[in-house]
C-alpha cells in the first residue's frame, strides 16, 4: 500500500508541477510532510538540499530520495516512475497528435508562429547569461571582465571554425580560466 501511495503522490506532483523544480517544492512538501507525514520538515529540508547537490531535476531527485527513505530501492523506483510518468504521457500524446495532424495548414501555421517565439526565449536567456558572465559588476563598460570576453570570443571562434565537441571547449575554457584567474 505504501508503494501505491508513493506512486500516486509523485504522479500528482509530476502532473501538476509546472514551472520548473522550485515550483514543485510546495507540492512535494504538501504530499510528503503534510498529507502523508512520511518526513518531518527537517528531513524534507535535508532531502531538498541533497536534491540540489545531485544532477537532475529537483522533483525527480526528490522523488528518488523520498522513495528510498520511505520504502528502500522499490520505493525510489516507484516514486521516480510516478514523477516522470505524467510528462511521458503528455509528451507521447502531443507527439501522437502532431504526427496525425502535422500536414494540416493550421498546425503548420501554429508551429511556424511558435518558432520565432522559442528562438526569442532562448536568445533572451542566453543574452542575460552572457551579460552576467562578461560583466564583473553591474556597470556597463567599467565593469567588463576582459578575460571572460576573451574566453568567450576564443570559444565562439573555435566552435564555429572547427565544430569540436562542446564539452572539450568547456573544459579548455575552464582550464584557461583557472590559470588566468589564479594569476590575476
Amino acid at each position: 500500500m505504501t508503494l501505491l501511495r508513493l506512486f500516486w503522490s509523485f504522479f500528482q506532483i509530476g502532473l501538476f508541477s509546472f514551472g520548473g523544480g522550485y515550483a514543485a517544492l510546495p507540492l512535494i512538501q504538501h504530499q510528503v510532510v503534510e498529507q502523508n507525514g512520511w518526513l518531518t520538515i527537517s528531513q524534507f529540508t535535508d532531502i531538498i538540499t541533497i536534491s540540489q547537490m545531485t544532477p537532475g531535476p529537483i522533483a525527480l531527485n526528490s522523488a528518488t530520495f523520498v522513495g528510498i527513505q520511505i520504502a528502500g530501492l522499490p520505493g525510489a523506483l516507484i516514486a521516480t516512475l510516478g514523477c516522470i510518468l505524467p510528462s511521458c504521457i503528455v509528451a507521447l500524446t502531443l507527439a501522437w497528435f502532431y504526427y496525425k495532424y502535422r500536414n494540416l495548414s493550421l498546425v503548420k501555421g501554429v508551429l511556424q508562429g511558435l518558432r520565432p517565439a522559442v528562438v526569442a526565449l532562448i536568445a533572451s536567456s542566453g543574452l542575460s547569461i552572457l551579460l552576467r558572465a562578461l560583466l564583473a559588476g553591474n556597470r556597463l563598460l567599467s565593469g567588463v571582465d576582459f578575460v571572460a570576453v576573451a574566453l568567450f570570443a576564443a570559444a565562439l571562434f573555435v566552435l564555429r571554425r572547427w565544430k569540436p565537441n562542446p564539452i572539450w571547449v568547456m573544459a579548455g575554457c575552464g582550464a584557461a580560466g583557472l590559470v588566468v584567474y589564479s594569476l590575476v
